[in-house]
């Protein structure tokens, strides 16, 4: 056993699934894409390209010794029995018994464990890793121009379509290429007329296939593409089933789905009809070449030119052959689905990163915390609006109150900041750093974000704590929870699986906690990550009063020596920050304290007078 541990051991690490080779992006051209993983396993596939074609000469050696069998025993005395067949024929009775037990045995072992426990472990799973991988770091508007359920699906689909196409070019088409020229050397030995009918089998068969194949793509193409699209209609929906049930709508988005499942099924019908005329087609063909040449065989036996076990190899040879060539071409339907659906992932999995680090670009690094925004601009790719050449200094410790209406530009200055987006005029500087050119990764790290819808992972509430910093402790853990008035709530939640307080999962997007609860996880995920910069945005809009009132105090440990950027719409919550900076219309109409722009009677000022009451006293958040 553990020789055979040792065997299965090496064929399934023979590839790395995990391995990367640099620049992940594959080409947008089919069969470059293919290329692009499949030369990352040439080897194994080359392996399983021998194999394959020797298990092919095994299949049509069989037939083979039907044959040779058939003549030995009509040559042979029948009254001499075993002793007499073996002294006239043993060595070649041997070589049959050696390949059908031993040689055919060891091929088909050789090349399951190349397919199954190579290709299919490691191949298929390095196709899904990398489009993973690639696609993760794609920027934000990418995940928000399609349905992240048909994203998903195309990633997955990606590595099963390369894989089952390269394998069925591999077992079935190099097979039947093999079997095929072993059928005509075979038959052309026995009479030249039999391998000219089986050679024109063949010709007829590719005539066929050329006639279909072209059109079996194309509907394969569309269906995978209309297939991904309503699965992402179907993810949309469970994604959002509060709000499906809150409205009680069911009959709406019943069409709505119903409308990607007509499209769907349109696109499977052109498919479904031309399988079904490649089937009748081959099964016409077949039908008129196998009598043929079991005619032709008959006729050559009556004139004595091919013996009785020639026949019998023949007709069994050519049922044989008949019976791949319709998998052949099941097959081929098969290949073009595939290839469609590794073609419809291919337009998605090969778009080029859209934000990119510069080619030089080094860790930011935090010195003061000073931040500056430089005669930014930025329009979402439109002529103009949103944020017009803005000037803004944060000095460093200086906590800064963001405030305007909706669409304002406030939270598109934070994605600006935390580069969701490449600015279209102006730069942005980190300590006189250009956040443009230093690693999108190390910049946020030292930025913490707490954002008013927040999603949490679907994962233990301790993995959502210290996602931000992976080396806390349980003591930092929940000293962070309970700065944030979470280790109540959290220490007596248990999920639908058993698991309790830290180890409970939390749900989708955070759906097991109410908002409140959510929103303190979310800053003691902060708290933990302990970041030089802090970005609030919202962050107590989803607390109710009490609550609030008890966190900030905590926010104000929070902030303490930090540079703060915060959005509120409920201005008692940002009134007691150094200073407020009001947008309108990407544009900075006043700043100052919340006291001096009262003073003003400008736009701060009307906003202020339009809030009512039940919010928090700025007087006492000052106080604290």
């Amino acid at each position: 056993m553990k020789l055979i541990d040792r065997i299965n051991t090496a064929f399934e690490s023979w590839i790395d699934p995990f391995g990367k080779t640099g620049d992940l992006k594959p080409p947008k051209e089919p069969l470059a894409y293919f290329w692009f993983y499949i030369r990352q396993a040439k080897g194994p596939f080359l392996v399983m390209l021998a194999l394959g074609g020797a298990v092919a000469l095994v299949e049509a050696g069989l037939f083979y010794f039907v044959g040779r069998l058939v003549d030995l025993l009509d040559s042979s005395a029948q009254a001499e029995g075993w002793s007499g067949l073996i002294s006239a024929h043993g060595g070649e009775l041997t070589f049959m018994l050696v390949t059908v037990v031993l040689i055919r045995f060891v091929v088909t072992w050789a090349s399951a464990l190349v397919e199954e426990q190579t290709v299919n472990l490691g191949f298929y799973n390095l196709v899904r890793w990398q489009s993973y991988a690639h696609v993760v770091r794609q920027s934000l508007s990418f995940f928000q121009n399609d349905f992240a359920g048909s994203i998903a699906q195309k990633v997955w689909q990606s590595g099963g379509a390369v894989g089952d196409f390269v394998v069925g070019i591999v077992q079935v088409v190099w097979f039947m290429v093999v079997y095929t020229l072993t059928t005509l050397i075979l038959v052309a030995q026995l009479d030249w007329r039999l391998a000219a009918l089986v050679a024109l089998w063949v010709v007829l068969f590719f005539v066929l296939a050329r006639f279909y194949v072209p059109r079996m793509r194309g509907y394969a193409a569309a269906t995978a593409e209309t297939a991904s699209a309503l699965n992402g209609r179907i993810v949309d929906s469970y994604s959002n089933i509060l709000t499906l049930k809150l409205f009680g709508n069911a009959d709406t988005d019943d069409r709505y789905a119903r409308t990607g499942f007509d499209r769907f099924l349109e696109a499977l019908r052109l498919l479904a009809r031309t399988v079904t005329s490649v089937r009748a087609s081959m099964a016409m063909l077949s039908g008129v070449m196998i009598a043929a040449i079991a005619w032709l065989s008959v006729h050559l036996w009556t004139m004595n030119v091919v013996s009785v076990g020639g026949v019998a190899f023949t007709l069994g040879l050519l049922l044989r052959l008949n019976m791949l060539l319709g998998r052949m071409m099941n097959q081929l339907n098969a290949l073009m689905r595939n290839f469609g659906v590794a073609q419809n992932a291919a337009e998605l999995i090969s778009q080029p990163l859209r934000l990119v680090d510069a080619p030089d670009a080094t860790p930011l690094k935090i010195t003061k915390g000073e931040v500056r925004f430089d005669n930014v601009s930025f329009h979402y790719g439109r002529e103009s609006g949103v944020i017009d050449n803005l000037d803004l200094v944060i000095a460093p410790g200086e906590r800064v109150g963001l405030v305007g209406r909706s669409g304002a530009g406030k939270s598109t200055l934070v994605n600006l900041l935390l580069r969701f987006y490449d600015l279209e005029g102006g730069r942005i500087t980190i300590d006189g750093q250009d956040i443009a050119k230093v690693t999108q990764e190390s910049l946020r790290a030292n930025i913490g974000v707490v954002t008013q819808d927040t999603a949490l992972l679907h994962r233990s509430v301790r993995a959502n704590l210290a996602y931000g910093r992976q080396d806390a402790s349980e003591e930092d853990i929940m000293g962070a929870a309970g700065l944030a008035e979470a280790h109540e709530f959290i220490s007596d939640l248990v999920d639908y699986r058993g698991r309790t307080g830290y180890d409970a999962h939390v749900g989708e997007r955070g759906v097991k906690l109410s908002g409140g609860q959510r929103q303190r996880v979310a800053i003691a995920r902060v708290l933990l990550k302990n970041a030089p910069i802090l970005v609030l945005d919202e962050a107590t809009s989803a607390l109710d009063s009490e609550v609030e009132a008890a966190i900030q105090s905590q926010l104000e440990r929070l902030m303490a020596g930090k540079t703060v950027l915060a959005i509120a719409h409920r201005l008692s919550t940002i009134a007691a920050m150094d200073r407020l900076i009001i947008l309108d219309k990407g544009r900075i109409v006043e700043e100052g304290t919340h006291a001096e722009l009262l003073e003003r009677g400008g736009h701060y000022a009307n906003l202020w007078e339009r809030q009512s009451g039940g919010f928090l006293d700025p007087q006492a958040n000052a106080a604290q």
